[in-house]
């Protein structure tokens, strides 16, 4: 577990718009915008804020881009999907020849259907280890790796707690945990291409259960997890 650190409170006392924590030293709080109105969000509540619909105020210009963006392609969206409607209606419309001069009654022929794309299948790796071990090589291509990290700047090095799941063998259950905060991750090995999914999170540790809490891993400056 994370070694107990000196928890004292920030000269500006500057609290969280959302949990109403008051920042420790060296927190920083991130600018949002929510109903005109300017709102200060610590770390662990950016995912909250995100889902609320709140927007980062250093992002809006970010916004504002792809929505340009989007206006600027939709048209060639729109010529795309019917030149796409329309190459499919005339393959699926039968092709008759007429019968040549020196072939009476010669049968119609079709034009043969085009080979289907062969749908890829990853295997599922047996071993608990080598389960483990592809669960972290997929969580640390994604972007919640930004969010550990962002979090231990702030409170510490995470205890990590990484097992496969026993009522789902395809799925791996990644635990994070701080004393004063925890995230938890799975991803279905059979289903890579979904990516990693929070499951859930919380401030209390005791809200887990004990096999949950056995550490087996750690993350780097980055947020970056390997097995220890």
């Amino acid at each position: 577990m994370a070694r107990t650190r000196d928890i004292r409170p920030n000269l500006n006392d500057t609290s969280c718009d959302i949990c109403g924590r008051t920042l420790l030293r060296g927190e920083h709080a991130e600018t949002f915008l929510a109903g005109g109105s300017r709102r200060e969000v610590c770390d662990l509540c950016t995912a909250r804020a995100q889902h609320e619909g709140w927007i980062r105020e250093s992002g809006g210009d970010e916004l504002a881009l792809r929505h340009t963006r989007h206006d600027g392609r939709s048209g060639f969206l729109e010529r795309f999907r019917a030149r796409r409607e329309r190459a499919r209606e005339v393959q699926e419309e039968p092709v008759v020849e007429e019968p040549l001069p020196d072939e009476p009654d010669a049968p119609a022929r079709r034009v043969p259907e085009p080979p289907r794309r062969p749908r890829h299948v990853r295997a599922v790796p047996t071993n608990a280890e080598l389960k483990m071990q592809r669960a972290l090589e997929v969580f640390n291509t994604s972007d919640h790796t930004r969010t550990v990290g962002g979090v231990a700047r702030s409170l510490g090095a995470p205890a990590v707690s990484v097992r496969p799941r026993t009522d789902r063998p395809s799925v791996v259950a990644i635990t994070v945990m701080w004393e004063l905060s925890w995230y938890r991750f799975e991803i279905d090995l059979s289903d890579e291409a979904g990516g990693v999914r929070r499951d859930a999170q919380g401030d209390e540790l005791t809200d887990l259960g004990d096999e949950e809490q056995e550490v087996n891993a750690a993350a780097d400056e980055r947020g970056n997890l390997h097995l220890a």
